[in-house]
C-alpha cells in the first residue's frame, strides 16, 4: 500500500520462483486452519495463511527443523515488503547473516494482507475484529502445525513484525533461540505512531464514500493524509534534502497517493491492519522472555523517537539482551531504514554469531 512496500518482488502462484539477486529460489504455498476462534470469541469457517520461503530445512536425529527463521512484515505492507531487495539482499547472499544454505527463511502474509485471508475477501467489516495476539496465534500455528517446527533459530520481524517478535518471546518464551525487533518498541503504542493510526482510522470511518464498510467502489477521501505518514517514516535529513521548493513538495505529495492507488489495496483491509495493534501492551510480561534478544532502533525514525529514552528503560526487564539505536547518517532514512539492511546486517551477522549451537 505505502512506500515502504514499493519495490516487491514478483512470483508465480504456485510454482518455484528465482530473482537473479537471491542465491536461493523462493517458494510459495498456503496453510488452511478451520473453525478458526479469535480472542474476541467470533469465528472464521477457514483461514488461509499464505507464506513464502527460501533455503532448505535442516533435521536432527528425530526429524524437527532446527534451522528455521521466521521472518515478519509491517502493517503497510505483506510478506514482499521483507523480501524486498533492499531488505534481503545483504542477508542472503553466500555467507551473510541469513544465507539460505544454512538457514530455512519462513515469511508469512498475515491475515489480512497479501494472499492470506482478509476482509477484501467478501466479509467486509463483518470481518471478525482482531489484534496483534490473534496474529502471533496464527503465525505460531503455521510454524507449530504446518511447518512442524517446534524452536526456530530466530523469530525477526520489522515494525508491526518486531512487536510480533516480542508478543512470540512472551507468549512461546521456549519456542526460539534468538529474537531480533527492528524499529519496534515493546510498549504500548502511544504518541506519534498511536496518533497516525487513529488519524487513518477516522480518515476512512468518516468518508462519505466508506458507508460503514460496506462500499461499492473503493473510498478515496482517506488518500489526502497518506503523505503524513510517509513523512513520518522517513527521515527528516533526507526530505531536507529532496524538497527544496513548493513544487518539488507537491510532486512528492502526488507520488505518495499515485503509490498508494497504485498498489491496490482494499480501504477496509488497511484499517482492520492499522487497528488491530488495539491489544499490544508486552511491557509488563517482559521478564518472561528466554531467548536472547537483539533490539535495533534508528536515531532518525520518527514513529519511534529514542530521544524519550523508552528502550533504555524497558530493556532492563529483559534477560540476555543487547539494545543499538544505529546513529542518524546519510545512509540512513528514518523508519525506513528497518527494509535497508546493508545499514545494521553486520548488528544481526555479530548476534547470530553470540547464539549457542544446538
Amino acid at each position: 500500500m505505502l512506500r515502504l512496500a514499493v519495490v516487491a518482488v514478483v512470483l508465480s502462484l504456485g510454482h518455484t520462483a528465482s530473482a537473479g539477486w537471491f542465491q536461493s529460489p523462493i517458494t510459495e504455498g498456503d496453510y488452511v486452519i478451520t473453525n478458526y476462534r479469535f480472542a474476541s470469541g467470533d469465528t472464521l469457517p477457514e483461514v488461509k495463511l499464505h507464506y513464502r520461503t527460501m533455503g532448505t530445512p535442516r533435521r536432527d536425529a528425530q526429524g524437527r527443523i532446527t534451522n528455521g527463521v521466521l521472518m515478519m512484515h509491517g502493517s503497510s505492507g505483506d510478506a514482499s515488503q521483507v523480501l524486498a531487495t533492499s531488505m534481503i539482499s545483504p542477508l542472503t547472499g553466500p555467507g551473510a547473516a541469513l544465507d539460505p544454505a544454512s538457514h530455512f527463511l519462513i515469511f508469512p502474509d498475515i491475515l489480512g494482507a497479501g494472499k492470506s485471508t482478509k476482509p477484501s475477501d467478501g466479509l467486509r467489516a463483518k470481518f471478525p475484529r482482531y489484534g496483534y495476539n490473534d496474529l502471533v496465534d496464527l503465525e505460531h500455528r503455521l510454524i507449530a502445525e504446518h511447518f512442524k517446527i517446534d524452536r526456530l533459530r530466530l523469530v525477526m520481524g520489522i515494525s508491526m513484525g518486531g512487536m510480533h517478535a516480542w508478543l512470540w518471546g512472551i507468549r512461546y518464551p521456549d519456542a526460539m533461540d534468538g529474537i531480533v525487533a527492528i524499529s519496534s518498541l515493546p510498549t504500548k503504542i502511544d504518541g506519534r505512531n498511536l496518533l497516525w493510526r487513529r488519524i487513518l482510522s477516522q480518515a476512512i470511518r468518516n468518508d462519505p464514500e466508506w458507508q460503514g464498510g460496506n462500499y461499492t467502489s473503493q473510498p478515496r477521501g482517506f488518500l489526502s493524509i497518506m503523505p503524513m505518514f510517509d513523512m513520518l517514516v522517513q527521515s527528516p535529513a533526507r526530505l531536507a534534502e529532496r524538497l527544496k521548493t513548493i513544487p518539488q513538495a507537491d510532486d512528492y505529495v502526488k507520488d505518495v497517493v499515485d503509490e498508494t492507488i497504485e498498489e491496490g489495496d482494499d480501504a477496509n483491509n488497511i484499517l482492520y491492519r492499522f487497528e488491530s495493534s488495539f491489544d499490544y501492551d508486552p511491557e509488563a510480561d517482559l521478564p518472561k522472555i528466554k531467548a536472547r534478544v537483539l533490539a535495533i532502533l534508528f536515531a532518525d525514525d520518527e514513529l519511534n523517537p529514542v530521544e524519550l529514552g523508552t528502550i533504555e528503560r524497558v530493556m532492563k526487564q529483559v534477560r540476555n539482551q543487547q539494545h543499538i539505536i544505529v546513529p542518524a547518517s546519510a545512509a540512513t532514512e528514518g523508519h525506513r531504514t528497518q527494509v535497508k539492511s546493508e545499514v545494521w546486517a553486520i548488528r544481526l551477522a555479530d548476534f547470530l554469531k553470540s547464539i549457542p549451537a544446538r
